[in-house]
């Protein structure tokens, strides 16, 4: 089975540039505190590593 990471929209995007809101758009998150599973690979961890700070990182176990 592949692994499972959940992320979180931890912080507002208001005030952050265009290519950062595009990027937690992309993710699927919308609002404050939404949360989306996705299955763990590159693609997935190199959006979370362009914004950190408005992001939370979680695995989770199945």
């Amino acid at each position: 089975m592949s692994k499972k990471i959940q992320v979180e929209l931890t912080r507002s995007v208001i005030g952050c540039p265009q290519w950062m809101r595009t990027v937690v758009r992309t993710l699927g998150l919308k609002k404050m505190h939404d949360k989306k599973v996705f299955n763990d690979h590159g693609a997935i961890r190199g959006m979370v590593r362009k914004v950190p700070h408005l992001v939370s990182l979680t695995e989770v176990k199945e």
